[in-house]
């Protein structure tokens, strides 16, 4: 709904309004609103309980997560939503069926770690957070 009432508003597609704002300004030229702009054999397959396929086709069209990008984009991303210079919010998490993330600035070790995971569902969210935390400990040590 968000979606539709950007469009309304803006008078043109909420995407486009993403590209030209955020995305252009910081660069980020491997960050795509749809999967039909990008390569499918470059993009990893998701999985999800309730699909018996890979769902990496399917468009996600609503603002709330819908948008596929490389790493190192995403980590710019973050450095500059985390800096202030983006927005005030100090973490960035997504999950549609088949994909769910997590990414997060952490000041402490002034780094921005990044987990992709392709699979949905149970409690695939649960472990991929105990793992992620891990990942940070072990981060933590190695920067002291």
């Amino acid at each position: 709904m968000i979606g539709n009432i950007l469009d309304k508003i803006l008078g043109y597609s909420h995407q486009q309004y993403i590209k030209s704002e955020i995305l252009a300004p910081l660069g980020l030229t491997h960050t795509f609103g749809l999967l039909s702009e990008v390569d499918s054999t470059e993009v990893s397959s998701g999985y999800y309980t309730e699909y018996d396929c890979a769902v990496k086709m399917l468009d996600f069209v609503s603002p709330g997560g819908s948008m596929i990008a490389t790493i190192d984009d995403v980590g710019i991303f973050l450095r500059a939503l985390n800096d202030g210079s983006l927005l005030n919010d100090d973490e960035h998490t997504g999950l549609l069926p088949g994909y769910q993330s997590i990414a997060r600035y952490h000041k402490s070790i002034d780094a921005v770690v990044v987990q992709f995971v392709n699979t949905t569902g149970g409690d695939t969210w649960t472990i991929s957070n105990i793992v992620y935390k891990r990942i940070i400990k072990i981060l933590s040590r190695k920067s002291s």
